[in-house]
């Protein structure tokens, strides 16, 4: 199997290289730094797997597989980046890439990973799948009334139910009764719950904007 390393980091890229050399699946390991270069490459010579970054000397390396991928080439597209933005990732998929590792992996995963994707299977990295499905407090965020999403939303500002109560010209017992609603659709126990998990989807989501 061919193999084509593409980072512009050299250390990178020899390490990379250094690693899957033990392998005997891998009987061709080259290697690229630049997308110009890399373009050239795959045009030459196609390897059966390319893998890329996404950061590519200010260019992005998913233009490049957008590029190479309308020429129809019979080459596997893994992206093998440290970026675990959820924008690349969902670009990745759209690209219809065969795989998605983070560099920060453990050596057995990045081995395996290359070994599956060689196999006809696609691998994409478990702590992007796990970002790219919600958990079911974010799907009970669909359930809340308008009401009870303000409050939600206070909550996690850090307002206390008074502050609440004036800000949106309702009782401060209406403002209990809300959130006991909330406890029990979002399955915590108590406000401070409440208030941590508002705080951490409006941290990694931006929910709450």
């Amino acid at each position: 199997m061919k193999l084509l390393v593409v980072d512009d980091h050299e250390i990178v890229r020899k390490g990379l290289i250094a690693m899957l050399e033990g392998e005997h699946e891998f009987d061709q390991i080259q290697e690229a730094g630049t997308m110009e270069e890399t373009k050239k490459m795959l045009t030459i010579d196609t390897p059966d797997i390319t893998l890329v970054d996404v950061n590519l000397n200010g260019q992005n390396g998913l233009d490049l597989i957008e590029e190479m991928g309308s020429k129809k080439l019979a080459t596997k597209f893994v992206v093998f980046t440290s970026s675990s933005r959820k924008g690349d990732f969902n670009r990745a998929k759209a690209l219809d890439v065969d795989g998605y590792i983070l560099k920060d992996s453990n050596v057995e995963d990045i081995i395996y990973a290359i070994k599956a994707v060689g196999r006809g299977r696609k691998f994409y990295d478990e702590e992007m799948t796990r970002q790219d499905q919600p958990d079911e407090r974010s799907k009970t965020l669909e359930s809340l009334t308008d009401r009870e999403r303000e409050i939600f939303v206070e909550i996690g500002r850090g307002l206390t139910n008074a502050q609440i109560a004036d800000k949106l010209f309702i009782t401060e017992n209406t403002v209990k009764k809300h959130i006991t609603s909330l406890l029990g659709k979002l399955g915590v126990k108590n406000r401070t719950e409440v208030a941590l998990y508002a705080m951490k989807l409006w941290r990694r989501k931006g929910e709450l904007d």
